[in-house]
């Protein structure tokens, strides 16, 4: 039988140990019944489809609600502040045990929005909405996915950093030519005035020094 049990909605966990025992589904938009599933009722996972054995037990979403669950939870750093909300988990399919959870900065239900990785050692403490850690910042966190926002930031700062590497490499060769340049030039003109300095000369011109005795001799001068 290949019957459609409607879309997956909200996870049944238990959070004190970190564990998921089921999950829920909704036959459709108009209907307020919900079925439930055991985590061993899944035979498979094909892409987004999960195909499950035996039948749901049947619940509302009134139910539903108050079982505890730290999906969508705040997360608070060690200062106390908000850095982020749990958006979704990582979890071993055969004993449903938690691995670890991911944060998102903003609403966790906007698509597209960068998941960053929270270890379960982390967590110092929970309560229901709330979830502790002991990081500062979600920069103490890996990321996992990055946003297309986080993306285009990241390639415009490595085109930045990149053309400023390019400008300092054309003012360092800029600044040695100008050396060498400099180098030669001076090079050059101190050769050329050696050269002028010989030429010009005065040497001492021995017709020209008896001429002027002669005349300094001569009494009609």
């Amino acid at each position: 039988m290949t019957l459609s049990y409607g879309v997956g909605e909200t996870v049944w966990m238990h959070p004190p140990v970190h564990r998921i025992l089921g999950w829920s589904s909704r036959p459709s938009n108009l209907n307020l019944k919900r079925n439930v599933w055991r985590l061993n009722q899944i035979s498979q996972i094909v892409d987004s489809d999960i195909f499950v054995k035996g039948e749901p037990a049947i619940s509302d979403l009134n139910t539903l609600n108050r079982f505890p669950s730290l999906l969508f939870a705040n997360l608070i750093n060690k200062n106390g502040l908000k850095i982020g909300s749990i958006a979704d988990f990582i979890f071993d399919f055969k004993t449903g045990n938690i691995l670890s959870y991911l944060i998102s900065r903003s609403n966790p239900r906007i698509p597209g929005s960068s998941r960053w990785k929270l270890n379960i050692k982390s967590i110092t403490d929970q309560q229901p909405g709330l979830v502790f850690c002991c990081e500062e910042s979600l920069d103490d966190f890996v990321l996992i996915k990055s946003s297309i926002k986080n993306e285009f930031f990241k390639k415009g700062k490595n085109l930045f950093n990149k053309f400023d590497d390019m400008r300092n490499i054309a003012t360092n060769k800029l600044e040695d030519w100008l050396e060498e340049d400099d180098f030669y030039s001076s090079k050059f003109d101190s050769a050329d005035d050696q050269l002028i300095n010989k030429n010009n000369k005065i040497k001492p011109d021995v017709k020209n020094s008896n001429y002027s005795n002669n005349r300094e001799n001569d009494p009609w001068i």
